[in-house]
């Protein structure tokens, strides 16, 4: 968080002194507040340009056998634009070397591991243990102790990108 400050403010001098250039060029001509209008784009543009930029950066940080089987990209109040030009919020990843296919009662189950990454003022990642029956599309949170939370049980679709990685 401290680096994006000092890199917003290190962005916000170098178009304060583009700003300060032009003037000079122009031999005094521009008027002298497009130094602070400068300084205050680049920042802006910094920001935009970072928010939008967190999903691809923590994708590409990401080990081999991970897979993106969802993302989140919600308009925002007060990010209109976000609105016509969607920028991903939070998104969950496979780990598909955790995958563990079982065959019980004719049927196929398998325990894997998903992490959820959220972008917050700090970015927050979230682990959790699953079970997928293959042929019901049943999908299942375990808790610490490996045991099933059936409460909060879900059947996924036939198209659902975790059940195709899943059950390949």
């Amino acid at each position: 968080m401290i680096w994006h400050l000092i890199a917003a403010f290190v962005v916000g001098v170098a178009c304060a002194g583009i700003a300060l250039f032009l003037r000079k060029v122009s031999r005094q001509r521009l008027p002298k507040w497009i130094i602070p209008v400068f300084a205050g784009v680049g920042m802006l543009a910094y920001q935009v340009h970072t928010e939008y930029d967190w999903f691809d950066h923590k994708t590409a940080s990401l080990p081999e056998n991970s897979v993106v089987v969802a993302s989140e990209a919600p308009g925002s109040l007060w990010r209109p634009w976000t609105y016509m030009i969607p920028m991903t919020t939070a998104f969950t990843v496979l780990d598909a070397g955790s995958i563990q296919p079982r065959s019980i009662d004719n049927q196929i189950i398998s325990e894997f591991m998903l992490y959820r990454f959220e972008k917050q003022h700090v970015d927050r990642v979230k682990a959790q243990a699953y079970v997928l029956n293959c042929d019901t599309r049943d999908l299942l949170p375990m808790n610490e102790k490996r045991v099933l939370d059936l409460e909060k049980r879900q059947v996924l679709t036939q198209d659902n990108e975790l059940l195709l990685q899943v059950c390949r």
